[in-house]
C-alpha cells in the first residue's frame, strides 16, 4: 500500500503560501441535536462525563476532566478536549440570531464521526451495551484495524451521531477468533 503526505510547509518557498510558526488545532467538535439537554444526559450517563448547559438546551459542552496522558501512563499538563451539543432549530454562535436552515436532523447520511478512546479502566463491551440501553442503535462489535492497531466498535445515538468506541491495540495483538479485522 502506498502513503501519501502532504505538508504546506514543504511546497511554501515555492509557492509563497503562509504556513504559521505553530498549527491551527483542533479545540472540539459540535454534534447537532433537537434536544441538546437529553444528547448531553446521554452522554453524561455514558462515558461520566460532566456536561454544562451553556445556555440550557441551547448549547451543551461535555467535558471529560483529567488530562491527556503521557507514555509513562502520567497525565500531562494538557486537557481532555471538549465536546458540544447544539441545538438544529438555532445553531450557536452565528450572526443571525434566528438562526439558518437546516434546522433537522441528518439520520442515515454519511456525516462526521466521533472517536472515543476508551479508558484503560473501561472496556468497549460494558460502554456498548450502556449505550444500547441508552437509546443508541449499535452498528458493530469486536473489530480491529490494523492499519492503526486498534480494536473498536460503534454505535449511532438517538440523534443520528456515529461515535466509534476505540481501544489501543499495542505493538503485537491478540486478535480473538470472536473479532472482525482488516
Amino acid at each position: 500500500m502506498t502513503y501519501t503526505s502532504y505538508n504546506p510547509a514543504d511546497e511554501a518557498p515555492k509557492t509563497g503560501q503562509f504556513v504559521p510558526n505553530y498549527p491551527n488545532t483542533l479545540i472540539f467538535v459540535d454534534l447537532p441535536s433537537d434536544d441538546p439537554a437529553k444528547t448531553a444526559r446521554f452522554y453524561a450517563d455514558l462515558f461520566g462525563w460532566v456536561v454544562e448547559g451553556r445556555p440550557e438546551g441551547e448549547f451543551h459542552r461535555c467535558v471529560p476532566g483529567q488530562n491527556f496522558m503521557l507514555g509513562d501512563g502520567t497525565q500531562s499538563a494538557v486537557g481532555n478536549l471538549h465536546l458540544g451539543i447544539y441545538n438544529v432549530n438555532n445553531a450557536r454562535p452565528h450572526p443571525d440570531p434566528a438562526g439558518v436552515e437546516p434546522r433537522v436532523l441528518s439520520h442515515k447520511h454519511r456525516q462526521a464521526r466521533i472517536w472515543i478512546l476508551v479508558s484503560d479502566d473501561d472496556n468497549q463491551e460494558r460502554l456498548l451495551d450502556r449505550a444500547e440501553e441508552l437509546g443508541a442503535t449499535i452498528l458493530w462489535r469486536k473489530h480491529y484495524w490494523k492499519e492503526f492497531s486498534g480494536f473498536n466498535g460503534a454505535f449511532e445515538d438517538a440523534w443520528g451521531n456515529e461515535v466509534i468506541l476505540w481501544t489501543k491495540g499495542g505493538d503485537n495483538p491478540d486478535i480473538p477468533s470472536d473479532h472482525t479485522f482488516e
